[in-house]
């Protein structure tokens, strides 16, 4: 029997040995399979935390960006002084921020994954200096550190902005009483009563359209847009009319405005009278000889060379109102150079350009800022090169008592000539 007992032992030994083995063997697999699931818990949490960094935070492009210094715009325009800021942008840092804060909706563009935006200070200083200079793409690209194709876009979209929103708001037709107030200051300075501006035009050259060109010269033999400009005493533009061919006269650019059609309908001036040396007239403005003689636009006396005295009086009076436009004018041009030389874009761009370009003027005349005497040399040496003749039509003449009677009043009020 003892001979069993000794190999039943060592049997049970090993089966228990056996036993724990499995114990061992299965504990280190529960072991195991929790250390892998929370590792791979810890790599999905891992991943997960990379992919939202790589969404939230922006990376420069490695491949298709071109990196540009733009030293001029982050160093040296911050320290610029009101001078500075005119003398570059056409305007005081603080009519610059002004307009920036205006066009904040439209213009300003969000940063991405893939690229860096180019901020909205920046896109609006890069349109101004486009603008004020007429610099070419390449250029100002070098200048801001940007490509060309963004110097574009950037004109594009602020001139695209300022056409929806500061157009209307500096560039609109006045209510009764500013027509009131535009009347006063004009018969107090000049002594013309019911007079609430001038009118006026200019060409703005462009290179031939590729579609009717020829519909685009003027009889100076050069493309052009044309554009119409009411302004008051203080040479703000209160009524423009820009875009059409260059090869129309003025008195047809007229008949084709939006100031035509409201004059049409009776909704140009509100219903304003007083009288007039021996009649009773409404409000009107002034223009030149190429313009018809109408009820509400008065022109100069045909000057023959045998005028008499208080017809030369009358159209002294209203030259003295006239030069007021040719001014408001020549500091359009002068301080957006742009407007001096032939434009390379579509016809509905320059006019878009034309119009922004107004409304600035309005802007930064009516924020007081200087207008740099310099400017005039440009616009001296384009009109010399750019020059064009009106050419007086025979138009319809309805306005001739008007013009009678604020000459009788004219010489009732024994104002002499100045």
């Amino acid at each position: 029997m003892e001979e069993f007992i000794v190999p039943l032992q060592a049997l049970l030994l090993c089966f228990h040995t056996v036993l724990d083995l499995q114990r061992c063997v299965h504990h280190m697999f529960l072991v195991h399979r929790q250390l892998s699931a929370a590792r791979r818990r810890e790599r999905r949490l891992r991943l997960r935390r990379l992919m939202a960094y790589l969404q939230n935070t922006p990376r420069r492009r490695m491949v298709w960006a071109i990196d540009r210094s733009s030293e001029w715009w982050d160093v040296t325009v911050p320290a610029f002084t009101n001078e500075q800021w005119l003398q570059n942008f056409r305007m005081t840092e603080q009519t610059f921020l002004y307009l920036c804060n205006k066009l904040r909706p439209v213009l300003e563009r969000q940063h991405t994954s893939f690229r860096m935006c180019v901020p909205l200070q920046k896109r609006v200083a890069i349109a101004l200096w486009r603008l004020a200079t007429g610099s070419e793409y390449a250029s100002i690209g070098r200048l801001f550190g940007v490509g060309c194709t963004t110097v574009c876009r950037c004109v594009r979209e602020f001139c695209s902005a300022a056409e929806t929103f500061l157009v209307p708001e500096q560039i609109r037709l006045p209510d009764e009483e500013q027509f009131r107030g535009m009347a006063a200051d004009i018969e107090n300075r000049w002594g013309l009563p019911q007079c609430v501006g001038a009118i006026d035009a200019c060409h703005i050259p462009i290179l031939s359209p590729q579609h009717n060109h020829n519909k685009y010269l003027n009889h100076n033999g050069w493309h052009s847009i044309i554009l119409q400009g009411v302004v008051d005493g203080n040479g703000l533009f209160w009524n423009v009319f820009a875009g059409l061919p260059g090869s129309l006269d003025d008195a047809r650019v007229l008949r084709l405005s939006t100031l035509w059609e409201l004059a049409s309908r009776g909704n140009l001036f509100p219903a304003h009278t007083r009288s007039v040396g021996t009649m009773t007239t409404g409000y009107y403005i002034l223009g030149d000889s190429p313009y018809p003689l109408l009820d509400w636009l008065l022109k100069p006396f045909h000057d023959n060379g045998r005028l008499p005295s208080e017809q030369q009086m009358c159209n002294h009076k209203f030259r003295r109102v006239q030069l007021v436009a040719e001014s408001a004018f020549r500091k359009l041009k002068g301080r957006w150079q742009c407007l001096l030389k032939k434009n390379e874009c579509q016809v509905q761009l320059v006019k878009s350009t034309v119009l922004t370009c107004c409304a600035l003027h309005n802007l930064c005349e009516s924020n007081g800022d200087i207008y740099e005497t310099l400017w005039d040399e440009a616009v001296a040496e384009a009109v010399g090169q750019q020059s064009v003749v009106a050419v007086p039509l025979d138009v319809e003449e309805g306005g001739g008592h008007v013009r009678d009677a604020l000459m009788k009043h004219l010489l009732g009020d024994g104002q002499p000539v100045t």
